[in-house]
């Protein structure tokens, strides 16, 4: 995957200028912190776990704090957040973006690409661009080496954990996959024509800057090429299996191919890992930001989320020694480390009674069912209510199967989880009728790990499910009404205020769902 600059090639466009010798791998030291930037291809990884995993393994003994800030969409200079006035990386990059150079309207005190970089003492940064980029074309092409370079500049011009440059790399896009015949998704011809020639301008780029720079679209390209299993979800998007697939190979780039002994602990890392990415989304981009950074902080955010992103912090840092334990094999009491981080303070309601809030005694289904008037001709009945299934609590979306079967979404995390409170077990329940009495008698759970489960579509391959920032596939295997498989179909959705996420699903004739 490793790349380096041709001594003899030419420099052309806004890069232009004398090249610097670039690194072929990244040196590692205890303690190292590194920090993954860009787009898609690494904000995806925080599902997956695979790449952190690797690094972890490879390198037991270093200790390592590992903090994943990209987010889909992201480019060298324009990073938009809606807690944050300026989209912009850093000064200069707007004259890049013209297109997206338009005042969102966006408004809190989120901090900056460059604010994170130094809380986070970053050491190394491992930079994903290019994708989205591509969709410019050879038309773009100019302008995205100069926001390349241009970004590149910036950033070894910092000292993010106060003492030196960090370290960097740039990785490429990987390919598209032809999954046309399957999916009648398009058969990534012209994609990869782009995604080749912006690949090639980001390695110019590099080597002009002397950067160390990882080519993954030829070996995804061959590999997609090669495969007879689906490496991506849609073409463009890797899936769990080309997430591991890339990890030691991408590893291999970055710091040199590893000849040492693997741990045999890496089921357990990667379930430390999972659990660390937890906690750490909680921080960087927690559910519901618009109260903790946003245009809704006063008067609902300061009384409560300082103390939430101090215990969030806390245990994030608890969870990398619990990496680190697991990396070798040993025990972490979790629970003992999370006693002793920040005690949040009790919540106090912020509801204030008057006619336009509405009546804070609450009503059970048999009352309320009295006081709805109906139109001549319409009777009502009440099919299923909390007290008869105590799962049922703040249901948000419901759907009728083709078995008559009522499924129900429940929200009991709304907003969003709580930091240090159990994970949050929003369900997706099905209620059915089966002595035909026009009330629900039997309920069965087919999901009870979701979190904001704000939409679902009940489709023939399984049930897609809205939940936070990602549409999931979950399937159910063996035919037990519970699911058994869970896939990332998309991610990256804005769930900056939760409510406002993809909730309105219609499946037409076809099969295609709208959303």
């Amino acid at each position: 995957f490793i790349v380096k600059p041709d001594p003899a090639e030419k420099t052309t466009g806004t890069t232009t200028g004398k090249k610097t010798e670039a690194k072929t791998a990244l040196s590692i030291r205890k303690g190292e912190h590194i920090v993954l930037l860009g787009s898609g291809l690494g904000s995806r990884m925080n599902h997956f776990g695979h790449f952190e995993t690797e690094l972890h393994m490879r390198h037991p003994d270093n200790k390592l704090v590992i903090r994943n800030i990209c987010d889909e969409g992201n480019t060298p200079g324009f990073r938009p957040h809606p807690s944050r006035k300026s989209p912009w990386a850093f000064p200069g990059a707007e004259k890049f973006q013209t297109e997206l150079a338009k005042g969102s309207g966006s408004r809190g005190h989120y901090e900056t690409p460059d604010q994170w970089l130094t809380r986070l003492k970053t050491d190394t940064i491992i930079a994903f661009f290019g994708y989205n980029s591509s969709f410019n074309g050879p038309e773009g092409l100019d302008s995205f080496k100069g926001e390349l370079g241009a970004f590149i500049r910036h950033t070894l011009n910092q000292k993010y954990n106060g003492k030196n440059p960090p370290q960097l790399a740039i990785v490429s896009p990987t390919a598209f996959q032809n999954l046309s015949a399957k999916y009648g998704t398009p058969d990534g011809k012209t994609t990869n024509a782009n995604l080749n020639l912006y690949t090639r301008a980001m390695q110019e780029v590099c080597a002009t800057h002397g950067v160390l720079f990882i080519d993954v679209f030829s070996p995804s390209k061959a590999a997609f090429d090669a495969s007879k299993e689906d490496l991506t979800t849609d073409g463009a998007l890797l899936n769990n299996r080309g997430y591991a697939w890339l990890a030691p190979r991408l590893s291999d780039s970055l710091y040199g191919k590893y000849t040492g002994k693997i741990p045999p602990s890496r089921k357990a890392v990667h379930a430390a890992v999972s659990e660390k990415i937890w906690c750490w989304l909680n921080d960087y981009k927690m559910p519901n930001g618009v109260h903790v950074h946003g245009r809704r902080y006063n008067p609902f955010g300061p009384k409560n989320y300082p103390d939430e992103l101090k215990k969030t912090r806390e245990m994030t840092a608890v969870r990398d020694q619990a990496i680190w334990a697991a990396v070798q094999g040993e025990k972490f009491d979790l629970a003992a480390a999370d006693a002793k981080t920040h005690k949040l303070p009790p919540v106090q309601s912020n509801y204030k009674p008057s006619g336009k809030n509405g009546d804070p005694d609450y009503q059970p289904g048999a009352t309320s069912q009295t006081k709805l008037t109906l139109p001549d001709g319409y009777q009502m009945g009440l099919f299923a209510s909390e007290k008869e299934f105590t799962a049922l609590a703040n249901p948000v979306q419901i759907a009728f199967d083709n078995k008559g079967r009522l499924w129900v979404a429940t929200m009991a995390s709304y907003p969003h989880y709580r930091i240090g409170d159990p994970k949050p077990t929003d369900k997706l329940i099905i209620l059915e009728d089966t002595n035909n009495d026009g009330k629900a008698d039997k309920q069965t759970i087919f999901a009870g790990d979701l979190h904001i489960p704000i939409g679902f579509e009940i489709t023939a391959e399984g049930v897609y499910v809205s939940q936070s920032d990602s549409l999931v596939l979950l399937k159910d295997t063996d035919g037990d009404d519970q699911y058994d498989s869970k896939e990332v179909i998309l991610s990256g959705f804005d769930d900056h205020d939760t409510h406002h996420a993809i909730s309105a699903f219609c499946a037409d004739p076809s099969g295609a769902i709208m959303m």
